[in-house]
């Protein structure tokens, strides 16, 4: 299953990906790499505690938010929108296909999609 999961998940980088080289207006290709690992400054707020943490971490990596940006920057026209939606969707799709889900409050280790770190054994 776990195959099959990071399968999916390396898909929708790739449509990601393409989609953001086929949107209407061109960004500079550099913005890309620069900006790819941008969302997981959102782990900032674990310094507020795990419970705030995950909540940033959360809103920030959730694809219902990516979808939404892609969504309003299509249907309104807004290249800039467009764009962060895609990167964020690809971003999120990413971390999952690594291991990364979204998080508890009692943990940074505790994803939905199991435990991570060094002292899970698998």
């Amino acid at each position: 299953m776990k195959s099959t999961l990071k399968i999916e998940q390396a898909m929708q980088l790739a449509l990601a990906i393409y989609a953001l080289n086929i949107q209407p207006i061109h960004f500079a290709w550099w913005l890309w790499p620069l900006l790819f690992l941008a969302p997981d400054l959102s782990m900032l707020g674990y310094l507020a505690g795990p419970s705030t943490g995950a909540i940033f971490y959360n809103i920030v990596h959730h694809k219902a938010v990516a979808g939404a940006l892609i969504l309003a920057g299509f249907v309104y026209s807004l290249p800039v929108m467009l764009f962060c939606g895609l990167l964020l969707w690809a971003h999120s799709s990413f971390d999952r296909m690594m291991g990364y889900g979204l998080k508890y409050t009692d943990s940074f280790n505790h994803t939905h999609l199991g435990m991570i770190g060094k002292s899970v054994k698998g």
